[in-house]
């Protein structure tokens, strides 16, 4: 890399300069999370039956006794064999010792997805996740909350996420919802992010970009389908097209087709 390269001490000048940027962007950060905290909240009317793996269980059960709820909607349909390349990135973060400090602090974080509950728990169980992953198969949940969509706004090729009308780019989308369950028993809805609103939670994003070479997305699609795979999947080749859905070598189909990889 042609890059400046200077003495300790002109470089500690230049590293204190930066340092007054880095603080003032953890100050903006910390009033921007106030005021997420501040936003008024919508409660949840509609009743949502999820399928898992004790049974059919209501959104007010995936709580699971704790006050605060954090629904992760993971991107796989109900006819994909596995879920999302980005999704597993990101819930790859989760799994583990942040979801049990999570569960000691009053919060429960579950996955959603519309793919069938069988599915889901195959793939779960091929990448060795420990976090509770529940389908919405033939419920409104996904579609109420604008990650999945229907046939007639598929066809109309605009879709709403993010809160505002883009370009149809596939029929399932990640984003991730927050909850919380009064005393009483009263669910409300009260946060919502999706695109890269899910950064903040990619640890490994945090750690590239002090690197030199930062992130590295240099193409075809410039963000994380560039280069991330399912973690068992970095030495098999192929691809991730747009959408997050990983596609093997054209050679080696046989060898690497999710449903081969089930068994």
């Amino acid at each position: 890399m042609d890059h400046p390269v200077v003495s300790r001490e002109e470089w500690l000048v230049v590293r204190k300069q930066h340092l007054i940027k880095e603080k003032e962007l953890t100050r903006l950060r910390d009033e921007l999370s106030r005021q997420r905290r501040d936003l008024p909240w919508v409660k949840v009317e509609k009743r949502y039956v999820f399928e898992t793996p004790s049974g059919k269980e209501t959104l007010a059960d995936l709580f699971e006794g704790r006050s605060q709820l954090i629904v992760k909607h993971f991107m796989f349909g109900p006819d994909w064999k596995e879920g999302c390349v980005g999704c597993s990135f990101e819930v790859d973060h989760i799994d583990g010792a942040p979801l049990v400090h999570l569960e000691h602090h009053d919060v429960t974080y579950v996955a959603v997805s519309r793919a069938p509950l069988a599915e889901i728990e195959a793939f779960k169980k091929r990448m060795g996740w420990h976090f509770k992953w529940v389908s919405s198969y033939g419920g409104d949940f996904n579609y109420d909350y604008c990650v999945s969509f229907k046939p007639d706004e598929m066809a109309n090729g605009k879709v709403y996420y993010n809160y505002q009308m883009n370009n149809f780019m596939g029929e399932e989308l990640s984003g991730n919802s927050v909850f919380y369950k009064s005393e009483t028993g009263e669910v409300f809805h009260t946060y919502s992010s999706y695109a890269r609103g899910g950064e903040a939670g990619l640890v490994a994003y945090s750690y590239l970009d002090m690197t030199p070479k930062g992130r590295n997305e240099n193409g075809p699609n410039h963000n994380l389908t560039d280069w991330v795979r399912h973690h068992d999947r970095y030495d098999a080749g192929g691809r991730v097209d747009s959408r997050g859905r990983y596609e093997p070598p054209k050679d080696e189909e046989c060898c690497h087709h999710p449903e081969k990889n089930h068994s």
